[in-house]
Formats: structure tokens, sequence, C-alpha cells
């Protein structure tokens, strides 16, 4: 018994002595088994740069080049003052063709008609069983609840609302990309002429 409690002893007094020794440097990692991993190999963007002419490591990006990610259509803010801005300024950049008509009344059917209906008469699916009401026509003398008729809005102020929703119809943002986007109001316009 006695062997026992003495090796006993010396593995407590053993491992209290690592734990206490582990935790005198509270800023210490411990080991560190793939160093390379944790040093950066990449230049800083303020560090200089022998690879590059100017010796800068930052560059500006060439000329008539767009950042990854980057919409130029997001200067007009989720406002009464954006959406007037947008639809005086905004203009559809995609030309009118058999294939992006088709392919904006393809987002259309998906994302659209089920309130506004296939013909954007404001009488699709959902407004037929209850579940929402109040959705506009794009044709005849349906108001916009920002004010005008349905009729005449304009690409900048469909595009708009297409970004940031309205009223009960949220932002479709995450589900149309801004070209997706510019399709389904080039579609829309021309659900805009039906009388």
């Amino acid at each position: 018994m006695n062997k026992s409690r003495v090796v006993l002893a010396s593995f407590c007094i053993l491992t209290g002595a690592v734990l206490f020794s582990a935790c005198k440097d509270k800023r210490s990692t411990g080991l560190e088994y793939a160093r390379n991993m944790y040093d950066p190999i990449a230049y800083n963007p303020d560090q200089p740069n022998k690879n590059f002419k100017n010796g800068a490591t930052a560059q500006v990006p060439p000329a008539n080049t767009t950042p990854v990610g980057f919409n130029k259509y997001d200067d007009y803010p989720n406002t009464k003052e954006g959406y007037e801005a947008a639809g005086a300024s905004l203009l559809n950049p995609l030309p009118l063709t058999g294939a992006n008509l088709e392919s904006g009344k393809h987002y259309f059917t998906v994302f659209c008609a089920p309130c506004h209906g296939e013909k954007g008469d404001g009488q699709g699916h959902l407004v037929k069983i209850d579940k929402f009401s109040g959705v506009p026509s794009y044709h005849g003398d349906a108001a916009s609840s920002r004010g005008g008729l349905m009729k005449d809005l304009t690409a900048g102020k469909i595009y708009h609302t297409i970004e940031y929703g309205l009223n009960n119809m949220g932002s479709h943002a995450s589900q149309l990309s801004p070209e997706e986007r510019w399709k389904v109001v080039m579609y829309v316009q021309q659900l805009q002429k039906i009388q």
C-alpha cells in the first residue's frame, strides 16, 4: 500500500507541476506543429514590393474594371428619395432581345407570378387563395403605392422595387443577380403595354 501511495503522490505532484508551468504565460499557444500555416507569406498592402515597378504592393486596378461582387446599382438607398432617383436615372443596360425577354419571362414566372400573376394582372395563385391582397396590376389604371400608375413605372423604379421590395413584397436581391433583375424589368415593361 505504501508503494502505491508514493506512486500516486508522485503522479499528482508531477501533474500539478506540468499544469502550473503550462499556465505561466497566458499568451503562449503551446506547441506549433505547422509553423508555416501561421506565418503569412503574402505581402501586406502597405509593404514595399520589389515585384512591381513602383515598389508598392497595393496597385490601382486596371481601367474599366469592377471589383468582384461590386454592384453599381447599390448607390440608390432604400428610401423614397432613392426610389425616385433610381426612377429618374437608371436605364436598363441590357439590349431588348428575344433571348433576354424569354429569360426575363422565366424569372418573372418563378419569382413574381405567384403574386402578380402570369399576365401581370395582380391575380397570382397566392392572391387567389387569399394569402395576399392588394397586389397591383402592371396594366390598366392600377395605382402604385408610391404614386403614379403601375403602367407608367420606369425601369429604374421597377429595378429598385425588385432590389429592396415594397410593402408586402420582400427584396429579391438575394434571389436574382443584377443582370437577372434587369431581365425581369424588361419583361415587366412588356407586361405594362398590355391593355
